[in-house]
């Protein structure tokens, strides 16, 4: 017998939308971007023939339009593992929860989702204005660890020879490592560098940043450069794939993340100024699919 998902659970709006990102069945395309930036939405949404839907609550910001022959939503996630949580849920419920039953439908349908962000680089090699792909992104938040079943879609031996060569310490949580989609991930190859993404629960310490207080890793990026595993490195760090993967793997979807180079971590150098090169790799993804 199927399990109905109470209504606690899965909170709907009076108009049928769900409750944070205020969408309703039927507003999720054929692919599905994700943005942090709720401005950004409308960069994507600039290169749309045509636009459905726009909807805005807090700051998930969506739009539902299309490009070329294919129907593009584009969702902002704000910043974190959080919000992931809250989106990959909703966006999922949207198309395999039948919301009259509110049971799971006989046939799960899986979502292509692609994220595009900004990171630093921790890598020597790559510059500012680089675009790089996360083969594989290691979470050091505690998200996944709160869903049953997560260790299925771990790599256990990069999540080994992380806390060995890290020297990870044992008052964080275990770190865990999920690959992108391959089939996703090989339509931007020759267009980005691939390698290893953090995924930090912060911006500041957690990133190793040091302003007025002292993080725990203050060499965090030194320690990340060293690391190697089986040929692959790290590449860059940010805030949101390691939930996106670990979620979408879970839940039969495919995901990849692409970002922009906005700082280099090594060289301690950094742009803000980088919103003609977001708008180059937008319109460059959306060929792309």
């Amino acid at each position: 017998m199927k399990r109905t998902i109470n209504h606690s659970e899965l909170l709907l709006n009076e108009d049928g939308s769900v409750f944070h990102l205020h969408l309703k069945p039927g507003d999720v395309g054929d692919y599905v971007v994700l943005v942090g930036d709720p401005s950004r939405v409308n960069l994507v949404a600039s290169f749309f023939s045509e636009t459905e839907k726009n909807v805005r609550n807090r700051e998930f910001v969506s739009s539902v339009g299309r490009y070329g022959d294919k129907r593009i939503t584009v969702v902002s996630t704000g910043i974190g593992q959080d919000n992931i949580d809250i989106v990959l849920n909703e966006l999922d419920a949207l198309v395999n929860v039948d919301f009259a039953t509110m049971q799971e439908r006989e046939r799960i349908v899986p979502l292509n989702l692609v994220r595009l962000g900004t990171s630093g680089a921790v890598r020597p090699d790559l510059r500012e204005g680089d675009c790089v792909l996360s083969g594989i992104s290691v979470g050091i938040d505690s998200l996944l660890r709160f869903y049953a079943g997560g260790d299925s879609v771990c790599l256990t031996e990069f999540e080994e020879a992380f806390l060995e060569q890290m020297a990870w310490s044992p008052q964080l949580s275990r770190p865990y490592a999920v690959a992108a989609n391959p089939e996703l991930a090989a339509r931007f190859a020759d267009m980005t560098v691939e390698g290893i993404t953090l995924s930090a629960p912060g911006f500041y310490a957690p990133q190793g940043r040091w302003l007025r207080l002292r993080p725990l890793f203050p060499d965090l990026v030194e320690r990340l450069e060293r690391f190697e595993f089986r040929g692959k490195r790290f590449a860059n760090i940010e805030m949101e794939s390691s939930a996106l993967f670990a979620l979408a793997a879970l839940m039969g979807h495919k995901a990849v993340t692409i970002c922009l180079v906005i700082a280099q971590r090594v060289r301690g150098s950094g742009n803000a100024g980088y919103q003609d090169g977001m708008k180059t790799l937008v319109e460059k993804v959306l060929n792309r699919l």
